[in-house]
């Protein structure tokens, strides 16, 4: 029978805890723990998706429609019903993230030193804190500037309808990569955790970063005026630097 063992993870490079308690499991083994993790996440998230249609969602995106200014048009008539359902599993995956990470951290947990333990219980919190920080200056910044732009621009010869479905799909995508962009200083500096990289090295890319971070600013806001490219550019070349500072004390 085909196994896989700490000791063996630990030869091939991979930190692992060498406990006591840490025993040779099975490649099934692995595979049945990880269909449990799946099970309680997945039955976590319909749970918060059931709490969400019952409770959040209208208020959620009534939330999100609100920098449009207008009643936002459904061409088809499933249209509505679809997106308030789409909008309700985000919302119960939301709801669902702390079941979600933790049974993740369960899942990777014994291959870890007590060190590593620690760093990644600091860090699942840090990287939610950082996300919702990324999501409240999307929402608040970012999308009702890119939203005026877009509905404005042309508006003396065309008159602008969105429909429900572009327009849920524009949002959410953008404050989706705005908030991961907001994972930049956490990212930097556990790889100078792990000795990937180091402040001396992250601090001569600087040039590099702030290229980068441009670019990333255009491909986020999906329009081509230069303001609302730099709303977005700036902040993420701020995490950059950071990262660098709190890669110092990695």
């Amino acid at each position: 029978m085909m196994s896989i063992s700490l000791k063996h993870i630990r030869n091939q490079g991979f930190p692992v805890n060498n406990a006591p308690h840490d025993r040779e499991m099975t490649l099934l083994e692995h595979l049945a723990e990880l269909r449990h993790r799946l099970i309680i996440a997945g039955a976590a998230t319909i749970l918060g998706m059931v709490i969400a249609a019952l409770f959040l969602t209208w208020p959620v995106v009534q939330l999100l429609a609100e920098p449009y200014g207008a009643k936002l048009v459904a061409l088809g008539p499933t249209e509505t019903f679809v997106i308030y359902f789409k909008v309700a599993l985000v919302i119960g995956a939301a709801l669902a993230m702390p079941v979600i990470v933790s049974q993740i951290i369960l899942f990777v947990l014994p291959a870890l030193h007590p060190d590593e333990r620690r760093y990644l219980f600091i860090g699942v919190p840090s990287i939610t804190v950082a996300f919702c920080i990324g999501l409240a200056f999307g929402y608040f910044v970012v999308v009702p500037s890119a939203v005026r732009f877009l509905s404005s621009f042309g508006a003396g010869t065309i008159q602008s309808q969105w429909t429900l479905e572009k327009y849920f799909d524009f949002v959410s995508s953008l404050l989706f990569w705005i908030g991961v962009s907001f994972e930049t200083p956490l990212l930097l500096f556990f790889l100078a955790k792990i000795g990937v990289v180091s402040a001396k090295q992250l601090g001569r890319y600087r040039r590099f970063a702030l290229v980068g971070a441009f670019v990333m600013g255009a491909a986020i806001t999906p329009t081509p005026d230069p303001f609302n490219q730099t709303l977005v550019s700036i902040p993420i070349y701020l995490l950059y630097e950071l990262g660098v500072l709190l890669a110092r004390f990695a």
